[in-house]
């Protein structure tokens, strides 16, 4: 009897507690009254805990009398205890100024948040100033100083600009940043108030530097300007700290690339390498040639400059899903060598006759992505793409800052204007969190999949990941993972300062997707208009191709680019190593360079005799050049396909096409100052290029000879 009363009571106070649980809910925001994503709201002494979407909005079950505490990175944790009444607490954060990395100017002054010590300083040009479309001066500062960031908001009417200075050192107290215009200590006001046209210079000194120059005042950084017509001069010490003119692309990673050499035939007949499709090189390269910028060697990839441009290859006629084609011409840079063009060009399929499609946008809206020429520019990008889609297609938004959150459910393309104003209401701000939006946009994927349609995922960030697993190899292991979904993976980069082509290369690769480059709206209008099928629908998996030559007429040769595209000779048969995918009305094209039999050749270094080893060659084959060899995958299959085209030795003149691609392979090899380039000189590869113009319908291979003859002037 004893028992079943304690039973009675235990179950009568249980359920007295439950009643007394409420559903809490309200906003979060910072301190400017924006929405904060990812605040950690938890009930203290319990595992009961939730975050704030990306509206800052959250709901959590909590007992009245119990305490919720509310946490996130960079502020003060704040607690409110639940009172009888209360259903709705909503409040604004406080910042930590001990915990950031960050120094934050403002119309109404500077909060200095970063504890670290460390010095730097960069000079912004006018030059580079009028070269931006923003009148305002320190929104055309934007993503010319490296750690240097630029957020507008408008507030209760008001509008705020911030200008954050990352790597500044840390000082107790509010104080205010130094601004210093014609050797006058001003205010962050004037200085957005004036025009980049009436700048001369302006000098961001950082870190302990500030406090060298300018004591105390300087110790949360300083921004010199000097006007035109202004007789200031700088102080000795700022051109002490300021060695010389810091590119603004400082930050902009690139994966090293080590040029391919000649391969003696006789001990290397294999050449094995991955198709690439991506043609983000070209797109890169050409806007640091518009803004009259140096080119880093390792930002030239050669087969994404050749790949960029179609070729006129005919389409496939049998059951493979493309055709092979192959020329041989006498290189137009070395007499004594030969240059041999291997081409794939992929079915066409029209958009009505793609497959349904189940995509998902996943977006960084993270605070480096508020430039005009990444998040709005984005926005403008990804509505070409959704004035597209048809009733059949699927969309959905996922976005990620110092959280992930989704955005849009999964929608049909016939409710296009409820798509465009999700996209519309993206805001940047915080930090990013990749990986975590990777992991999210994949599981809303794979929860949509449309069996026998097109699953993909389309990333569009500047690959600046600095929250969780944010490495190369993290990226790399999380994308193998991925791809055993079926989902794949198309990478959009945007921006321009610290621009990551290196990760955004690695996830594209391992994600069986491609990757751009979107500089302009004429880019975006090519990747999501003309190419729109090649973008999104994939009609070969894990491309490879294998040359053999043949020692009777070849002595050596030399893959000119797919430098990080290279395998070992076993991988091609071997259907568990990943490779290139290949999308609707793709083309791919690799040229090889080759020294004849019987050709003397600097670059061809001689080899000792095998003891153990007699290589004999067959004579019925002495007519051909080399055998290539390719063995693709089905989209939704797990087996190869092999595909051989043998190719004759026949020497021809030079078609328009060729000639193109040559233009554009010598382009690439001075810009990487390669050593096989034969001196060459630019005007050769305008002599070529003008050869190989073509009909040239949309005129992107008359842009490529403006390009030239504009970095031929710098």
């Amino acid at each position: 009897m004893k028992n079943l009363l304690l039973i009675v009571c235990v179950a009568f106070i249980s359920l007295h507690i439950h009643a007394q649980k409420k559903t809490i809910s309200g906003t979060i925001t910072d301190e400017n009254g924006l929405p904060l994503p990812g605040v950690n709201v938890i009930v203290k002494g319990t595992s009961d805990g939730t975050q704030t979407n990306f509206d800052g909005l959250y709901t959590i079950q909590a007992s009245e009398g119990a305490t919720i505490s509310y946490s996130f990175i960079g502020y003060i944790t704040a607690e409110r205890k639940i009172k009888k009444k209360t259903d709705t607490i909503s409040f604004a954060m406080q910042v930590d100024s001990e915990s950031l990395e960050e120094v934050v100017i403002t119309a109404m002054g500077v909060r200095r948040t970063n504890r670290r010590l460390k010095t730097s300083s960069q000079v912004v040009s006018a030059g580079q100033l009028t070269q931006s479309s923003n009148p305002n001066t320190v929104q055309s500062l934007s993503d010319r100083v490296s750690g240097l960031q630029i957020h507008s908001m408008n507030t209760a009417g008001n509008q705020t600009t911030r200008i954050v200075l990352r790597g500044n050192r840390s000082m107790s107290g509010a104080n205010q940043a130094l601004i210093v215009i014609d050797g006058k200590i001003s205010s962050a006001e004037t200085l957005a108030n004036m025009k980049p046209k009436n700048i001369a210079s302006t000098n961001v000194i950082k870190g302990a530097g500030g406090s060298a120059l300018y004591g105390s005042q300087g110790s949360n950084g300083v921004i010199i300007v000097k006007t035109k017509g202004s007789n200031y001069k700088l102080p000795k010490e700022v051109k002490h700290h300021i060695s010389q003119p810091i590119s603004y692309d400082n930050n902009d990673v690139y994966e090293e690339i080590v040029e391919n050499t000649f391969e003696n035939v006789k001990t290397k007949p294999l050449s094995t390498f991955s198709i690439d499709v991506d043609k983000a090189s070209y797109s890169n390269i050409r806007r640091l040639i518009n803004n009259g910028q140096e080119i880093p060697a390792s930002s030239v990839k050669i087969e994404e400059m050749v790949n960029y441009f179609d070729y006129n290859y005919p389409q496939p006629t049998g059951e493979h899903p493309f055709s092979i084609n192959t020329e041989q011409i006498q290189t137009p840079w070395n007499s004594d060598t030969e240059l041999v063009r291997i081409g794939l060009q992929g079915k066409t399929y029209e958009n009505e006759d793609l497959p349904a499609s189940n995509l998902t946008f996943l977006i960084d809206v993270s605070g480096s992505m508020g430039s005009a020429n990444k998040l709005p520019l984005l926005k403008s990008a990804y509505k070409l793409l959704v004035n597209q889609l048809r009733p059949k297609d699927y969309v959905s938004i996922v976005v990620y800052a110092g959280a992930a959150g989704v955005v849009l459910e999964p929608t049909s393309g016939i409710e296009k204007e409820k798509i465009l104003t999700a996209l519309d209401k993206l805001q940047s701000g915080g930090s990013t969190a990749g990986g975590q939006g990777i992991e999210l946009a994949y599981s809303l994927a794979e929860k949509n999949f449309k069996k026998n349609g097109n699953n993909r995922v389309i990333l569009a960030t500047d690959g600046d990941f600095n929250v969780g697993a944010s490495s190369d190899k993290d990226m790399e292991k999380l994308i193998e993972n991925k791809r055993k979904t079926g989902v794949f993976l198309s990478v959009l980069g945007f921006g321009y300062g610290n621009y990551k082509d290196s990760k955004l290369e690695t996830l594209a690769d391992k994600g069986n997707g491609n990757h751009a480059y979107i500089d302009t709206m004429q880019e975006a209008q090519k990747v999501f208009g003309k190419e729109f099928g090649g973008t999104l629908f994939t009609i070969a998996k894990d491309v490879k191709i294998q040359v053999e030559f043949n020692p009777a007429i070849v002595q050596a040769y030399r893959l000119i680019g797919y430098e990080n595209r290279l395998l070992a000779d076993e991988d091609f048969i071997d259907d568990t190593k990943d490779a290139g995918e290949l999308g609707s009305g793709h083309t791919v094209t690799a040229l090889y360079e080759v020294i004849p039999v019987g050709v003397k050749s600097q670059y061809l270094k001689g080899i000792s005799d095998l003891k153990y080893t007699k290589r004999e060659l067959k004579s019925n084959f002495s007519n051909e050049l080399f055998t290539v060899k390719f063995r693709y995958k089905k989209p939704d299959g797990d087996k190869s396909i092999e595909m051989i085209h043998v190719h004759e030795n026949n020497v021809q003149q030079a078609s328009v096409d060729m000639k193109f691609a040559s233009a554009v392979a010598l382009y690439g090899m001075q810009l990487r100052h390669s050593e096989y380039d034969n001196n060459s000189k630019l005007n050769d590869v305008l002599d070529l290029a003008k050869q190989g113009r073509g009909q040239d319908i949309n005129g992107y291979r008359s842009e490529f000879v403006r390009l030239v003859n504009a970095y031929n002037s710098l």
